[in-house]
């Protein structure tokens, strides 16, 4: 009667078994050993239970958040995103509204965490064809309450027209937290969270290009 392999025993056998992962393992503690890279990188480690002193808080609503914020910059014909900022979670808006721009706008659309932004010391006001730049901020709510019934009812309408081309940023998040599940920042410092945006940003990129290409 034949003996069946217990579990152990085929745990050492698969153990044994040299696969791709394990040669280039090899081969990469060979070129630099485990022990020595750990004493190049550890200097650079936070120390343990330390809080990241990159990151900050800021209150939304009535909740209050830790940590980073991204800051795209969208093409409203394409809807890819061309800009990436990264920034602690206390930056306002309306402080990186300049680094989000080509200088080849003729339009900037935003939501109302942008109001103001075109009255800054750094607002870039023409394009470099020198053509004026138009700078079309949705409103807060409580701004439009305070017009008269007709006044509400033309600016519903041109906040809506506002927000129809301005969605084409929300729909690069919805890309990013919903299909590549990022929501939260895993890593500390924000040279990290630079890198870590660029590249979600840049896979939401390629998703959206290939939606035509997918609808077809």
């Amino acid at each position: 009667m034949d003996k069946q392999m217990t579990i152990s025993a085929f745990s050492d056998e698969l153990a044994q078994v040299r696969t791709k992962k394990k040669e280039f393992l090899t081969q990469i503690e060979r070129i630099v050993p485990w022990k020595e890279w750990l004493c190049l990188i550890q200097p650079c480690y936070y120390k343990e239970k330390k809080r990241d002193p990159d990151a900050h808080q800021v209150k939304k609503g009535n909740t209050w958040h830790f940590g980073y914020k991204a800051h795209i910059g969208v093409d409203r014909d394409s809807g890819l995103v061309h800009t990436v900022e990264a920034t602690a979670a206390n930056v306002h808006d309306a402080t990186e509204t300049s680094k989000l721009l080509t200088g080849d706008e003729d339009e900037v659309y935003g939501d109302s965490g942008y109001l103001g932004a075109e009255k800054r010391g750094d607002a870039i006001i023409r394009n470099k064809a020198g053509r004026k730049i138009k700078y079309r901020i949705n409103r807060r709510p409580s701004q439009v309450k305070k017009l008269s019934k007709s006044g509400q009812y033309a600016a519903k309408k041109a906040e809506h027209a506002k927000s129809s081309v301005r969605a084409k940023v929300e729909h690069v998040f919805g890309v990013v937290k919903k299909q590549l599940r990022f929501r939260k920042t895993r890593y500390r410092g924000l040279e990290k969270q630079r890198a870590k945006f660029n590249i979600m940003f840049a896979l939401a990129n390629l998703i959206l290009a290939d939606r035509s290409c997918l609808a077809a």
